[in-house]
C-alpha cells in the first residue's frame, strides 16, 4: 500500500470516528461547552503550553507567545523544536484541517505524511478520547495567530513508520470510575507516566510504571539536571507516606512533602488549574501503583 492510499484509509476511519463521537456526545455537548473543555485541558492537565510556548533565557514564558513554539528540548537522541501550533497560516497550523490536527496529535502524522517524533507522547496520546481531542483542537483554533517560524526537529535515531495502526473511535473514560479516570488523566492527557516511568534501552519499562529515575539535562534551558520522581507507593522513595493533600500540593504548586521546591519540566502553573475532582482521581490512581524502584541499571 502506498503512502497516499494509507492516508486515505486513515482519514476515512477518522471521519467515521468523529461522526460517531459527535452523535454520542449530542447530549453532553450541551452540558459542557467544547471550547471550555479544551481551554481546561490545554491550560490544565495536558499543559500543551509547557512545551509549545516560547520562553525567555531565564526559562519564563515569553509574553504574547502562547503556543507559538520555539522551545528546544535537546537529548542525545534528538534536538526537538516545539512547533508553532497557533492558527498562523504561514508558520503555524492555520492551513491544517481539524482532521489534520487530530491525526498529528494522536497518531504523530503531519498532513504531508511525515511521522513526528519524541518528545511528543504518542504512545499515550493515541488514547485521548474523541470528545477531548475535538475539545483540544477547538481551543487551539481559538488562540491568537502568532507568526513564529520554528526549525524542524532533528533525530539521531530512526523514527518508526508509524506509532501504531490507524485509530478508529476512542471512547470516553467514565468519570464515575475514579481510578480509571485518574489513569486517563495521568496517562493519555497529562502524560505523567511518560516522564515518571524508567526508560530502558529506549523503551518504557511498564513493569515499573511511576518509578521515575529519568534524567533531563538543562530543563527549560537552565544549567542543571532534573530527575523524575518516584510516584509509586514505595514507602521511602515514593509517595507511600504522603497524604492526599501533600500529593495535590506537589502537583499544583511544586512544593514537596518536605517543603522543598520541585524542578521543571513539571508544569506547575498549568497543573494549578486542575479541578479538585480531577486531582482526587489522579491521587486515587497513584495509590494503585505498586511500590517500585528505578535503580541505576534500569535507567539509561
Amino acid at each position: 500500500m502506498n503512502k497516499k492510499t494509507a492516508r486515505t484509509v486513515t482519514y476515512s476511519g477518522l471521519a467515521a470516528a468523529l461522526l460517531f463521537s459527535a452523535a454520542a456526545h449530542s447530549e453532553s455537548s450541551t452540558a459542557e461547552d467544547l471550547l471550555a473543555r479544551g481551554d481546561y485541558l490545554v491550560n490544565g492537565v495536558v499543559a500543551c503550553g509547557n512545551c509549545h510556548s516560547s520562553r525567555t533565557p531565564d526559562g519564563e514564558f515569553a509574553d504574547g507567545m502562547e503556543l507559538a513554539g520555539g522551545f528546544v528540548i535537546e537529548e542525545p537522541a534528538f534536538k526537538a523544536y516545539a512547533p508553532n501550533i497557533t492558527p498562523d497560516t504561514r508558520t503555524g497550523i492555520g492551513n491544517w484541517s481539524d482532521a489534520d490536527l487530530i491525526l498529528a496529535i494522536r497518531e504523530g502524522i503531519r498532513p504531508d505524511g511525515r511521522v513526528l517524533g519524541p518528545p511528543m507522547a504518542f504512545e499515550v496520546y493515541r488514547q485521548i478520547s474523541d470528545y477531548d481531542i475535538r475539545a483540544i483542537v477547538a481551543y487551539i483554533r481559538s488562540v491568537p495567530a502568532v507568526e513564529n517560524e520554528v526549525p524542524l526537529s532533528t533525530y539521531n535515531i530512526s523514527l518508526p513508520p508509524s506509532w501504531g495502526p490507524p485509530l478508529g473511535s476512542v471512547p470516553d473514560v467514565p468519570r464515575d470510575d475514579i481510578v480509571a479516570y485518574g489513569a486517563y488523566l495521568t496517562g493519555p492527557l497529562g502524560h505523567c507516566t511518560e516522564c515518571h516511568t524508567p526508560i530502558v534501552r529506549g523503551q518504557f519499562d511498564r513493569s515499573r510504571t511511576g518509578a521515575g529515575g529519568n534524567r533531563f539535562q538543562n530543563p527549560l534551558g537552565q544549567n542543571y539536571t532534573t530527575v523524575s520522581s518516584n510516584i509509586t507507593q514505595h514507602a521511602e522513595l515514593g509517595l507511600g507516606k504522603w497524604s492526599d493533600e501533600e500529593i495535590k500540593r506537589a502537583i499544583t504548586t511544586g512544593i514537596s512533602r518536605g517543603e522543598g521546591e520541585l524542578l521543571p519540566f513539571m508544569g506547575f502553573s498549568f497543573y494549578a488549574k486542575i479541578s479538585d475532582e480531577d486531582l482526587d482521581a489522579i491521587v486515587a490512581y497513584l495509590r494503585t501503583l505498586p511500590p517500585a524502584t528505578a535503580v541505576a541499571e534500569f535507567v539509561e
